[in-house]
């Protein structure tokens, strides 16, 4: 077993993949069509305050015009909606629709789910010390893939 940097990188990031591809698929049963660990991180960032494309492609590290694409498709999905901003005509803001509530809170869920699974494989113990070694490896400042630069040692965040 090779105990390299990138093969750590790839491990963390097939853990990744595998519980958000589990989740995906799972919101696809449910009716929520082609849910992408993307569009959690953009709803998520809206709902923290991301109410313009600009906003969005500032903390999710894109650009305007591939923020403004991702609330398009969010838009589309009606996870999203957008109305002009009472305080500037010229500008308009968007806002996480009821349904794309609903769907957060269906990914939550099942997430859960699929950590208890984990934890079943193999053992409440185990996952606890994963879980406890990579708070000390990342630092215990919440996890924000909706803010560009995020890192343990980042003093802006």
């Amino acid at each position: 077993m090779s105990r390299s940097g990138p093969d750590l990188a790839l491990l963390l990031l097939g853990g990744f993949r595998a519980l958000a591809d589990a989740a995906s698929r799972e919101l696809a049963e449910r009716g929520y069509g082609d849910v992408r660990a993307v569009d959690d991180f953009a709803l998520h960032a809206i709902l923290s305050g991301a109410d313009s494309a600009s906003e969005l492609g500032r903390r999710m590290a894109v650009t305007k015009q591939a923020a403004a694409k991702r609330i398009a498709a969010l838009e589309a999905r009606g996870f999203v909606s957008r109305a002009p901003d009472p305080a500037d005509g010229r500008r308009t803001r968007i806002q996480v629709t009821p349904l794309g509530a609903t769907m957060l809170a269906d990914g939550q869920q099942i997430m859960d789910r699929l950590r208890a699974d984990w934890e079943g494989r193999v053992g409440e113990g185990t996952l606890a010390q994963m879980e406890e070694a990579l708070r000390e490896l990342v630092g215990t400042r919440p996890v924000r893939l909706d803010a560009p630069g995020w890192g343990a040692d980042d003093p802006t965040l």
